[in-house]
């Protein structure tokens, strides 16, 4: 997943916040669409109980000194030597996708953070992974979530895997500008966020950010990365028994059939929530 060397990117559309944003545990259920302006999320299912289960869920967060990106993360070149660089590379990618798909899309920022955040959403630390929260319109990432992806999920990771759950959060972003959020049930949602990002894998070599299209290599380590967050995986690994009944985000075979469903055509008229769940 090669950045052009010379392409400039926005590191405004990042924020670094650091290591404590105030707030703590327990701020609210991970993995869950909670009503009232709560948080979708997570690309996982109730993520503060797994990690309380499989271990590192219960250490205590450690304050980390931001970092100044608009310094840092100047160009493609950047993106492709600095973790933090990269996410803002893909960011900037997945934002002027879908800025050139809707002419009303607002741009939504993400925030690094590490141990600890306070959101428009509530307070919010590290257990609970990855989400968006729609109150404020952005996107909260603790990169440690990706080490964890392979440590803790048997995920391959990789760069591709790590955009994609980047991409996933922003398909949350799309569905709330588009208000489709409240409008369906959880695993759809969740569903079509998957969908969401592969479009944007497919499309992404047209917004200028990458050397190539993704190869079949970058494109597998999404599919691992998004099998290995299936419910009835995570399921199986902390609990020894599956239950589809309380499945948030789809099985593992939904969650691979949804992303490959998006990558196929590119198109986001793919991804109707009725075709999916």
């Amino acid at each position: 997943m090669d950045f052009k060397d010379q392409v400039e990117l926005d590191p405004s559309q990042v924020e670094d916040a650091g290591g404590s944003g105030g707030g703590g545990r327990g701020g609210f259920p991970g993995g869950m669409v909670i009503g009232g302006g709560g948080i979708v999320s997570v690309i996982v299912l109730v993520l503060v109980f797994v990690l309380n289960n499989v271990g590192g869920g219960d250490e205590p967060a450690q304050r980390q000194p931001t970092s100044n990106l608009s310094e840092q993360c100047r160009t493609g070149k950047d993106a492709d030597q600095s973790e933090r660089c990269q996410v803002v590379g893909v960011v900037n990618s997945i934002q002027d996708y879908w800025r050139q798909e809707f002419a009303d899309y607002r741009a939504a920022k993400t925030v690094l953070y590490s141990g600890d955040v306070s959101t428009g959403c509530g307070a919010a630390d590290s257990s609970v992974g990855p989400f968006y929260c729609p109150t404020d319109q952005r996107v909260y990432l603790d990169l440690s979530f990706f080490d964890q992806l392979q440590s803790q999920f048997g995920a391959k990771g990789g760069p591709f895997a790590r955009a994609y759950v980047i991409a996933h959060e922003y398909g949350h972003h799309v569905q709330n500008l588009r208000d489709v959020l409240k409008s369906g049930g959880s695993v759809p949602v969740e569903l079509q966020a998957d969908c969401y990002a592969a479009v944007w894998a497919r499309n992404a070599i047209k917004t200028g950010f990458y050397d190539k299209p993704f190869t079949e290599t970058e494109i597998a380590e999404a599919i691992d990365a998004a099998a290995a967050v299936g419910d009835d995986r995570i399921q199986q690994r902390t609990t020894g028994r599956i239950d589809p009944e309380s499945f948030t985000h789809g099985s593992s075979e939904q969650r691979v059939n949804a992303f490959k469903r998006g990558y196929k055509n590119g198109a986001p008229a793919d991804c109707a929530l009725s075709d999916l769940g």
